[in-house]
């Protein structure tokens, strides 16, 4: 008498059970599944403390809705799935297809290895390599067209979570759920899914309304703070965008989710440019080489409070507002003079949301060497983005007690102010190093009507 037929079902960056299209169809297909989590090494190394941290909890909470069934391997893939579907007797692993460079030549060892991988669903609401020019069938390679196209394109809506989920039971040596703490010092968000659902029942009651107002102070609470659980899977694009009207705020909220999926694009298509230039000329420019300033920026001690501000934030918390990431972007890029590799590896080390192509694209959006239309010339002034979008100087108290005593007028420039204090001193002048930003630029001589996503 044959056993149930099993599906085993391997999560990678799909850590729910809502809208999950793998899961559904490992499911259907059998009479259990066998659930399993492997633990990779190679992303292990990559990965800092804090996002360790967090995909721990995430794994437990998982695996409190799979009805504590979750297998958490360590060892190879190809080894790890080939015994579970021995001792399972199953017959097929079931995933999300994924697309970064990493993911993609993964998943084909484990396929060329033997192993029955059915793809269904990815992380994306639509997945890379989708959204192409009617008029030649090639990718987009500037923001709003592809914005237009992706919405035209557009996607299902999500599926509720499956009522009855019948899993394989394990034993104990499955069941090797790292113990990794969040640092002393630290602090990071809730992980699971749960934590995900419940934040954007928060947001969308409390601040989707007035987004695209609010998005860019990051002393208020006026973001959605989806992304490591969308990093994660624990919540899909789909269960977002269902929910969103026409307003000016939604749209707004929409087009960030489509940046996400753009800059994924980018990366399945360029899949170089992780790591190297998109605009290749840039990598002829002059730079610096990392000393004690690219040390002070990392420690929040560039004496620009509202740079260092951000820069605590990330330490502290894992996460840094998308206003500041792109204002400490352009001041390492700009003011320092150093290449962006060194500041998205700095970005890989301690966000919780580290995503491969958002980072890697973002840093190159604001470097000026990316998919933009604004060419390398525009340069963030950190004094003037810090008065904008933190008037009050609500956010550099929070981050920077030395200067909380100071009112706004003094706050944001401090070298002004004969001011005793123990915050560091400038350790560049702004305006200086953006003539000479513009300067080592001309020495390249780059035409930016020679790149045709200009």
């Amino acid at each position: 008498m044959s056993g149930p037929k099993r599906s085993i079902i391997w999560f990678r960056r799909d850590l729910r059970i809502t809208d999950h299209p793998a899961l559904l169809e490992a499911i259907a297909s059998s009479d259990e599944v066998v659930p399993v989590f492997i633990l990779d090494k190679n992303l292990i190394d990559e990965s800092g403390s804090k996002r360790l941290a967090y995909l721990g909890a995430s794994l437990r909470a998982l695996d409190d809705s799979l009805g504590n069934s979750l297998h958490v391997m360590v060892g190879n893939q190809v080894d790890v799935l080939q015994s579970l579907l021995q001792r399972y007797n199953a017959s097929a692993v079931h995933i999300s297809k994924e697309y970064e460079p990493y993911g993609v030549a993964r998943d084909e060892g484990v396929a060329a290895a033997g192993i029955p991988l059915i793809s269904t669903g990815s992380p994306y609401a639509v997945a890379p390599g989708r959204v192409l020019k009617p008029s030649d069938s090639t990718p987009y390679k500037v923001y709003t067209p592809f914005y237009r196209a992706w919405c035209v394109h557009g996607w299902r809506k999500p599926v509720a979570a499956p009522k009855n989920i019948q899993c394989a039971t394990p034993t104990e040596r499955d069941r090797n759920f790292p113990d990794w703490k969040i640092p002393e010092g630290t602090r990071i968000s809730v992980a699971g899914e749960k934590a995900a659902l419940a934040r954007w029942a928060y947001f969308k009651k409390n601040g989707l309304d007035s987004y695209d107002e609010s998005r860019n102070i990051p002393g208020i609470d006026g973001t959605s703070k989806l992304g490591a659980h969308l990093k994660w899977g624990e919540i899909h694009p789909r269960t977002l965008l269902v929910d969103l009207g026409e307003s000016k705020a939604h749209d707004v909220f929409r087009k960030e989710i489509a940046w996400r999926e753009f800059y994924a694009d980018v990366l399945f298509n360029n899949p170089g440019t992780e790591k190297n230039y998109y605009a290749p000329r840039f990598a002829d420019m002059r730079y610096n080489q990392p000393d004690e300033k690219f040390e002070a920026w990392k420690a929040g001690k560039t004496g620009y409070p509202f740079v260092d501000a951000a820069m605590r934030q990330l330490v502290q918390e894992g996460w840094m507002h998308n206003r500041t990431r792109m204002v400490v972007a352009s001041f390492l890029v700009k003011d320092l003079h150093l290449e962006w590799q060194l500041g998205a590896d700095f970005f890989m080390e301690h966000l919780v949301d580290y995503d491969v192509a958002s980072n890697a694209h973002g840093w190159q959006w604001t470097a000026g060497t990316g998919t933009d239309a604004s060419p390398y010339y525009r340069v963030f002034n950190p004094v003037e983005q810090g008065k904008r979008f933190d008037e009050n100087g609500d956010y550099i108290r929070r981050y920077i007690p030395e200067l909380a005593h100071l009112p706004a007028a003094q706050i944001h420039e401090p070298w002004l102010h004969q001011i005793d204090i123990s915050y560091p001193q400038r350790i560049v002048d702004h305006g200086l190093e953006r003539l000479e930003s513009l300067a080592r630029l001309k020495e390249i001589k780059v035409d930016i009507r020679q790149y045709p996503h200009v």
